[in-house]
């Protein structure tokens, strides 16, 4: 399909399935519980989001779900967390985008938390990419692709979403 096909094609499934505000029901989810990512290194991970992103660890336990796994959560604020978990003994290989599975993490920060957390990210040799001045990406330290994004929650490049 050509761009334009594309957005014939997007538009009509908006036209579907977008309803204005006042005639959407209720959401039956109370919000996103935790996103959990595999790593290949606890103390690694624990260092990146709690040491240079400033997102506190808060909890560690073993994952219930595979014997000698670490399960463990970071505060990325108003309730929200980011789960990680090893699978000692498993040789997964390199991360890779695959279809249904994870594209980026975007966190929303206050700008003042942006800019400091840009030069944490280049003071530590963290490769960043910028786009319009309000969104940095980066790789976590097993190629995960996050973003750190100055809009507040629920708005998009300067408009409601939602």
């Amino acid at each position: 399909m050509n761009r334009a096909e594309l957005t014939a094609r997007r538009e009509e499934i908006a036209a579907e399935y977008l309803k204005p505000a006042a005639q959407r029901p209720a959401t039956t989810a109370r919000g996103v519980h935790h996103v959990a990512l595999i790593c290949s290194d606890v103390e690694r991970t624990v260092q990146f989001y709690d040491g240079l992103l400033g997102f506190p660890l808060i909890e560690m336990f073993e994952n219930r779900d595979y014997e000698g796994s670490t399960h463990f959560f970071f505060d990325i604020g108003h309730g929200n967390t980011l789960a990680y978990f090893d699978l000692p003994g498993l040789d997964l290989g390199p991360y890779q985008e695959v279809l249904g599975g994870h594209h980026h993490l975007a966190i929303s920060i206050e700008r003042s938390q942006w800019e400091a957390a840009r030069a944490r990210l280049e003071a530590a040799g963290v490769e960043t990419a910028h786009v319009d001045g309000s969104s940095l990406y980066f790789r976590g330290p097993d190629g995960e692709r996050l973003e750190l994004i100055s809009d507040p929650l629920r708005e998009m490049y300067g408009k409601p979403v939602g």
